[in-house]
């Protein structure tokens, strides 16, 4: 997979993306990441990509010029037609999901936008899909990029050493994960599920989808189909 992603801050990226599961995916040549910088096709000395609203009210809105140049730039570096994204407050909610589905893509193209937002006809001349990581807002779109990427890097193949790690993960079948234990047995009072130490394996699958209920009806009903309450 290539990920290009379009951002005013690149150096934003470089410790996350230089470390752990991203580092491997990428020395592997599981995903290819590339980031571009904006501001870098701004047409004046000021290398200017905002400007005030039409209309007025607060803040800069990033203007259409700059974007729609490093977009054309960039997605001409690939053969793929990239799946476009905007990271942005009023996108369709980023889930699992989602995940998993743009995990099929050859190649994504991230747009972090700053200010108050992005001009409308950056979305409209993009075909751009608009996409939020939650109900709240940010500085920048560079965060949610971050997100957006390891959550789907961690899905391709090979990018994890156990192709199962991904199969039992909270939100996998739409349930939290089941809780965990390791060495010591006991610790400070405390002590592991004895059918953990059973060596039955059946058992022990059959805890792990029920703790998986029990958790989702408890923290997270929301997630459960009515036929489940």
């Amino acid at each position: 997979m290539r990920i290009d992603v379009l951002t005013l801050f690149p150096e934003m990226f470089e410790s996350p993306l230089s470390h752990s599961i991203l580092k491997r995916a990428r020395e592997a040549g599981i995903v290819d990441i590339a980031l571009t910088n904006i501001r870098d096709f701004a047409t004046d000395s000021y290398r200017k990509v905002d400007d005030k609203p039409y209309g007025g009210g607060p803040g800069m809105v990033m203007m259409c010029a700059p974007v729609f140049a490093a977009f054309e730039h960039v997605a001409a570096l690939h053969p793929a037609p990239p799946r476009t994204i905007l990271l942005t407050p009023q996108g369709r909610p980023f889930t699992q999901s989602l995940a998993r589905d743009l995990s099929t893509a050859e190649r994504l193209l991230l747009i972090a936008g700053r200010y108050e937002g992005f001009d409308e006809r950056i979305r409209i001349g993009l075909n751009a899909e608009q996409i939020s990581i939650g109900d709240y807002v940010l500085s920048g779109g560079e965060l949610p990029a971050l997100i957006v990427i390891d959550a789907v890097v961690r899905l391709l193949p090979g990018a994890l050493g156990d192709a199962d790690s991904t199969a039992e993960e909270s939100f996998s079948e739409g349930l939290l994960e089941y809780p965990h234990y390791t060495r010591p047995e006991t610790f400070r009072g405390m002590k592991v599920p004895e059918i953990l130490l059973s060596g039955d394996h059946g058992k022990v699958a059959r805890w792990r989808r029920q703790q998986r209920l029990e958790r989702t009806r408890t923290y997270r009903p929301d997630l459960l189909p009515p036929d489940k309450p």
